[in-house]
């Protein structure tokens, strides 16, 4: 399977920290954050991916190079104009072909057996689409993720209002997707931010009785959104063991 990071963004609620350093390369446990996702997706037998970059994308580029001093096979595509997640996908599109792939925003980490654990849970399950989640005490700086008793996503709420959720459940960033997301990303008009979002052709594909699906994140899990984040990930991290896990 190819694994799809999208790391255009310019991660302006880091401040001064990204002013001249892409959000994906800043230092977490001695590594640069994108280095922590791509091992733990070679951990889980992932073998290839395709970087989206965008904000000082020679960067990352740079820094990755081909991918093999990571065991992987790396190539880029650039974002130039900063027009959404769904618009940073269909850059891939030529590379994903027609089969199954892995996603994962470029700043968020997760314990590394967990990308092997959602694998495992698409393999079982053979969705549409499978929504890596976690559990918050009100998800309205993300996107709220309703569910069924069978772990169906009935519903997909993007930022909503604080207080208003009626589940605990967050996206987390990480997916497993079916080609036909693709086509849902193809056919979207944008969003009120004037940008073409991935959220909402999942949304899509749920109104039209597609097979969505979520997958629990256990352990740990951060957008590494701010400063503070970052600090929170450097001791969390440090005590789970997990930025050692590098083979």
């Amino acid at each position: 399977m190819i694994a799809v990071i999208l790391a255009a963004g310019r991660g302006t609620r880091m401040g001064p920290l990204t002013a001249n350093v892409p959000k994906p390369l800043l230092a977490l446990r001695g590594r640069p954050i994108i280095e922590h996702i791509l091992t733990g997706l070679r951990a889980a037998g992932i073998r290839e991916a395709v970087v989206v970059t965008g904000y000082l994308a020679e960067q990352i580029e740079r820094h990755l190079g081909t991918g093999e001093a990571l065991g992987m096979k790396l190539t880029y595509r650039r974002q130039t104009r900063p027009e959404g997640t769904a618009r940073a996908l269909l850059l891939a599109r030529d590379t994903i072909g027609n089969k199954p792939f892995l996603l994962s925003w470029g700043d968020i980490v997760i314990e590394p057996g967990q990308y092997a654990a959602l694998l495992d849970d698409y393999r079982r399950v053979r969705c549409d689409a499978l929504l890596a989640v976690n559990a918050t005490d009100d998800p309205w700086q993300g996107a709220a993720v309703y569910v069924d008793e069978h772990w169906r996503v009935t519903s997909l709420v993007e930022k909503p209002p604080r207080g208003s959720s009626r589940t605990p459940w967050n996206n987390a960033g990480i997916f497993v997707f079916a080609p036909l997301v693709l086509d849902y990303a193809e056919r979207l008009s944008p969003s009120a931010r004037g940008e073409y979002e991935l959220p909402q052709a999942i949304a899509a594909m749920i109104a039209d009785g597609h097979d969505v699906r979520a997958y629990p994140v256990r352990g740990f899990w951060s957008d590494l959104a701010r400063p503070e984040d970052l600090a929170a990930a450097e001791s969390a991290l440090g005590e789970a063991g997990v930025s050692r896990e590098r083979e």
